[in-house]
């Protein structure tokens, strides 16, 4: 068995923050500690002396800000960053954008800058730490500096695969003719590395596809309607975070909010989320299962379900029940995932009926709901 224990570096400007996070992590044996570095500066500086395994970084310091260092750190010698955030709007705001340049995972303080009781999420840092240690890191710089370029290479049609796709929110919506039309709603399930996959299908999906995506993102509370405003300025369609009783539609995106189960129902002619308290699942909430699970009870067969990168198993149950109706189900391949763990458990099922690179899942996506072609 490998014993290498997994070499952190702790960037923050507050020594008393420095303090807490080094005990958090030394208390687990699986972790070491290699040093600290008090800003921006400092951190890029010792993680190209030390090449840490992980950077916990935290988002708002002096001299160069955590936004700032990261981006650096991605261009120029990528490395696993975990992003400690306030959980405020500006916090949560300013963490979509370390999303989108490529941190792994973010946990949000839970009162502010100089968070007294980080003890109280001290297991979640510990985990997320962990699980970015495993992470394609090297996939995700690519993803990011490729997103952030306007170079998206995604399945436009089979005459222009993987032609480079310049997205441009103010150019004409892209028109798909859909001819099949059997399919209701479309489902995802994501978690470490979704939010920058995610991104890269939602922006690449026409104004006008027909059925509404339901998203399970798994992210800390107060981030997903940041996240789904995010989302929603750099698409065509309408992306929200979800709440009891809307109704939703084609050319919709409802991002299921952190802390609450979602589910579908469908209720005369209309869709309609649902959300629930109920404990989490498989140590997540909202869990892609209860979302999948009530998608086939409701949909049956005429349901679409995605499974992106992350890590864990949230979705295969959902999933399985979804195939055994008749749905469709898409994972992305171990080749472009930053976790393989969900699309691995999913396919293991052996209920997936496409396995593909994230630069083919949303051609996959349009194609699954009777699309012909793609602009």
């Amino acid at each position: 068995m490998d014993n290498k224990k997994i070499r952190v570096l702790i960037v923050d400007d507050s020594a008393l923050m420095r303090k807490i996070i080094t005990d958090i992590l030394r208390s687990d044996s699986r972790i070491e500690v290699l040093d600290t570095a008090r800003n921006g500066v400092d951190g890029v500086e010792k993680v190209r002396i030390l090449k840490p395994d992980v950077v916990t970084m935290d988002v708002e310091m002096p001299h160069k800000s955590g936004i700032e260092a990261l981006e650096e750190i991605m261009k120029t010698i990528p490395t696993p960053v975990v992003m400690l955030s306030s959980l405020t709007q500006k916090g949560a705001e300013i963490t979509q954008r370390a999303f989108s340049l490529g941190c792994v995972d973010c946990v949000g303080k839970p009162s502010g800058h100089i968070s007294l009781n980080l003890a109280d999420v001290g297991g979640e840092i510990i985990e997320k730490v962990i699980v970015a240690s495993t992470a394609n890191i090297k996939r995700m710089a690519k993803i990011s500096s490729d997103f952030n370029s306007g170079r998206l290479p995604i399945e436009a049609n089979s005459q222009s695969r993987n032609a480079d796709f310049q997205y441009n929110k103010k150019r004409e919506s892209s028109v798909v003719n859909y001819q099949d039309k059997k399919k209701k709603i479309l489902v995802i399930g994501s978690s470490t590395g979704g939010p920058l996959a995610l991104q890269q299908v939602i922006s690449s999906i026409p104004a006008n596809f027909p059925v509404p995506i339901v998203i399970v993102q798994h992210m800390p509370e107060h981030f997903t309607a940041s996240f789904a405003k995010r989302l929603d300025s750099i698409s065509q369609l309408k992306v929200t975070e979800g709440f009891d009783g809307m109704e939703i539609s084609g050319g919709m995106v409802v991002i299921a909010p952190s802390g609450k189960h979602m589910m579908v129902r469908r209720k005369n002619t209309g869709i309609f989320c649902s959300l629930s308290d109920a404990p989490p699942i498989l140590s997540v909430k909202p869990a892609a299962n209860i979302l999948f699970l009530s998608a086939a009870e409701e949909f049956g067969g005429a349901v679409v379900g995605v499974i992106l990168t992350g890590m864990g198993r949230d979705g295969t149950d959902g999933a399985v029940e979804l195939r055994k109706k008749g749905a469709h189900i898409i994972a992305e391949s171990q080749e472009t995932c930053i976790i393989y763990g969900m699309p691995r458990s999913v396919i293991e099922a052996g209920v997936v009926d496409q396995i593909l690179p994230l630069q083919d899942i949303a051609g996959a996506m349009i194609k699954s709901v009777g699309g012909t072609y793609y602009l």
